[in-house]
């Protein structure tokens, strides 16, 4: 064999090794929704979208209680360096079909309709960063922070219009032959304006565990318990209510895309009673040069 020969076939199969690396360690999101600590590539960018359905689904301020469609669950994440990544998520639009409605709520909407409503929903800016790798007995260590926009109406009944800011400590440990397992958690602070009192706010405890197995190369069995929790003695300023729901899917990559689906079941009073998510995950190879 020419040598010239021999270092490009030794060069590509480095580079392919490299590139199935990365893709084993880069953290693997929907369809959870507690964070993984592993930061994408950098360079690169992971593309989220989603459909979800919610059976009765209830929204205080607004007095109104109905099964909730979600079209475009997107998220954009752009890994910025070896241990920072930027997120953008949020949801298109909320089609919420009413079943029913408080005679007085504390918001009046501006709906003419009474069997259904829709609206975009509230985007969230957010910043991961990984603080330290997981060691054989220690787990991974990041933090996240960011802002919740109020781009929704509160007018239409299903958002309230408010800007929120948190932020959560990460951390992750894998187990296992190859890692096969991967658990990880949140926890930390969400500060939320109460929409119908002024100069008032609700700092919540923000909390989330969630495991992923590895079945084979193809198939990822997923689960979680995420929620966010009031920390006010007695009853929470109204649109502040604990909230907490438990996932459990499957992740299936084909044809270089991850799709993924999952049931989900309410926990807390104010949760939706069950539901149901579909979605697909794209990660862009390299698509520019992080400054250094």
């Amino acid at each position: 064999m020419p040598l010239r020969r021999f270092h490009f076939i030794r060069f590509s199969a480095a580079l392919v090794f490299t590139f199935a690396c990365a893709l084993a360690a880069a953290a693997q999101q929907r369809p959870l929704i507690t964070e993984d600590v592993d930061i994408i590539p950098p360079g690169s960018a992971r593309i989220e979208a989603g459909i979800e359905f919610f059976q009765d689904a209830r929204f205080p301020v607004s007095g109104l209680r109905g099964d909730l469609t979600r079209v475009g669950v997107v998220g954009v994440n752009i890994g910025l360096s070896p241990n920072v990544e930027f997120q953008i998520d949020g949801v298109l639009q909320n089609f919420l079909s009413i079943n029913s409605a408080s005679p007085n709520p504390a918001v009046p909407l501006t709906t003419a309709r009474t069997d259904s409503t829709n609206d975009t929903g509230d985007f969230r800016l957010s910043t991961k960063i990984k603080l330290r790798n997981e060691t054989r007995r220690a787990p991974s260590l990041g933090f996240r922070f960011g802002v919740e926009l109020p781009n929704s109406s509160e007018g239409r009944g299903i958002g309230i219009n408010q800007t929120n800011a948190y932020g959560t400590i990460l951390l992750g440990k894998k187990f296992g032959h190859e890692d096969r397992f991967n658990l990880f958690g949140n926890l930390g602070l969400g500060i939320f304006t109460a929409p119908t009192q002024a100069f008032t706010q609700n700092d919540m405890l923000l909390y989330g565990i969630a495991g992923i197995v590895r079945v084979n190369r193809q198939i990822n069995v997923a689960g979680e318990i995420n929620g966010r929790a009031n920390t006010r003695g007695g009853r929470a300023p109204l649109g502040t209510e604990s909230l907490s729901e438990a996932r459990l899917g499957l992740q299936i990559k084909a044809s270089g895309l991850r799709f993924d689906f999952a049931g989900i079941a309410g926990l807390t009073e104010f949760s939706p009673r069950s539901g149901v998510t579909f979605g697909v995950t794209y990660d862009t190879p390299s698509i520019f040069t992080p400054v250094k």
